[in-house]
């Protein structure tokens, strides 16, 4: 549960970082921390089918885990505000 919530928060970190970077295909701060937490929680959701979730076999917490949840649900969040972005740019055209 801890690596789910760690994966969304840094996913809204990380649509809202890839939102900053690419002006253009921004969605707004709350729709860049929507698609953030989204992307987020696949990314999370992928890692721990990968077995590289937070969370170690006892039930504990490790910091490899940790980090892994975090830079999961910050690219996660990242590529699919992008990802988002980019089309809701090219259907506007």
């Amino acid at each position: 549960m801890i690596g789910t919530l760690i994966s969304l928060a840094s996913g809204a970190i990380g649509g809202n970082v890839a939102g900053a970077l690419m002006k253009n295909s921004s969605l707004g701060t709350l729709g860049n921390s929507i698609a953030g937490i989204a992307g987020g929680g696949l990314g999370g959701t992928i890692l721990s089918t990968l077995g590289m979730g937070a969370m170690t076999g006892d039930g504990g917490m490790d910091a490899a885990g940790i980090l892994g949840s975090l830079a999961s649900g910050g690219v996660g969040g990242g590529a699919l505000m992008a990802i988002i972005g980019l089309v809701r740019k090219m259907i506007s055209k």
